[in-house]
């Protein structure tokens, strides 16, 4: 399940620091929700910089270029977990892509297991069992 988008400027990163950001993201992912890594998916989803405006300012003509990322997680992880994640992503982009931690922007996405498909079939069925422990750790129901 687990699925980031780095949108980024085109130009603003080199081939070698996007892949350092696609490889390392992957594994901070699998670390911190505690996923196999087989299951994570990244992504670099570029802009041209004539399409993107930071505070009112297109970045073609000396706007900043302010990285934002996505964070797609199933509805019941924890909190520190979803909090953990940002923190990591916004480092991440800052060490590699060497950008002011101030202008990198994120969010986590929850979405319910229901509503999203694993081979074509509802994540609450196919991973019916890990979404209902999930959520008796959340609950503090250890039984």
């Amino acid at each position: 399940m687990p699925v980031a988008h780095f949108h980024l400027p085109t130009g603003l990163a080199t081939a070698e620091q996007e892949r350092s950001l696609l490889i390392e993201s992957s594994t901070l992912y699998s670390q911190i929700l505690d996923s196999p890594i087989e299951r994570v998916r990244t992504f670099v989803v570029h802009y041209e910089p004539t399409q993107l405006a930071v505070a009112g300012e297109i970045v073609a003509e000396g706007g900043s270029a302010a990285p934002y990322f996505t964070a797609i997680v199933l509805a019941g992880r924890p909190a520190a977990q979803r909090q953990e994640l940002m923190a990591a992503f916004t480092t991440l982009i800052v060490d590699v892509l060497g950008v002011e931690r101030g202008l990198v922007r994120g969010q986590i996405i929850e979405v319910a297991p229901e509503n999203w498909g694993i081979g074509g079939k509802a994540a609450s069925a196919v991973r019916s069992k890990e979404v209902a422990d999930r959520a008796r750790v959340e609950s503090g129901d250890w039984r």
